[in-house]
């Protein structure tokens, strides 16, 4: 029964996909499991297509990533997702990423919102299509702890930079992907040659729009582990993130 309720879709890790070393980067795997969410739901029938035909779209609201490896150029991988609860407001969907060679290499938890196109509030999940979207939930396990609550308690000032174009997507915002690669843009080389992101969760709690400024403040709460809290004009929190490192092998 669960085969029907997962997609499982194929990618390459191109060249210009993978960072210094050679693996997948981050923000490129979070870009595919935002794709195959997509493709999963469209397939389903309540993907941004139909949604968007009644003035509704869907907003990532969480996202947690925890890995024991990444693809490296030229390898081949798959991305499998399935939706594990819906509630009124929220859906709860897992991902798993799976090498060439077939194994589980890591795990991703995310939390979605239904928002009206107008008033950016969500809208009832459950009233979607008489509610049949609660037909494709699936038990599938998936080992890693849900998002947490991030909190910054203060922090450090490191960055701060304007949403350009590029930042900037269909729903005229900045792309949740962006944050991602401005977060981990925190960091030095030297960290990346030799430290690895074990876990990198994102909390979205509001939208930035181009032009604005972001101020990125960051909080070291461990050895391995940092804090991040992202600002647009000096005050409104847009979004927070963790990151756990671990030195590589």
């Amino acid at each position: 029964m669960n085969d029907n309720k997962i997609g499982t879709y194929e990618f390459v890790a191109e060249p210009f996909h993978v960072d210094f070393s050679g693996q997948l980067t981050m923000s490129v795997l979070g870009n595919h499991f935002l794709n195959c969410a997509g493709f999963h739901a469209s397939e389903r029938g309540f993907g941004m297509g139909t949604l968007n035909e009644a003035n509704y779209t869907w907003v990532l609201s969480r996202l947690a990533v925890e890995l024991d490896d990444m693809p490296r150029q030229d390898e081949r991988f798959a991305v499998r997702t399935w939706v594990e609860n819906v509630y009124r407001l929220f859906t709860d969907r897992n991902f798993a990423v799976v090498d060439h060679e077939g194994r589980t290499i890591g795990y991703s938890r995310s939390i979605w919102a239904m928002i009206d196109m107008d008033t950016r509030k969500p809208a009832d999940l459950l009233a979607l299509h008489g509610g049949s979207i609660v037909d494709y939930v699936c038990d599938e396990p998936c080992p890693i702890e849900k998002p947490s609550r991030i909190k910054v308690s203060g922090g450090e000032l490191v960055a701060s930079l304007k949403a350009k174009y590029s930042d900037i997507d269909l729903n005229g915002h900045v792309n949740s992907v962006r944050y991602i690669e401005h977060v981990l843009d925190l960091f030095p080389l030297d960290t990346y040659k030799q430290q690895r992101v074990r876990r990198f969760e994102m909390a979205y709690v509001a939208e930035s729009y181009f032009g604005d400024t972001l101020s990125f403040y960051r909080e070291r709460v461990a050895d391995d582990e940092y804090h991040v809290e992202v600002r647009k004009q000096g005050d409104e929190v847009v979004c927070r993130s963790r990151i756990v490192f671990e030195k590589k092998q």
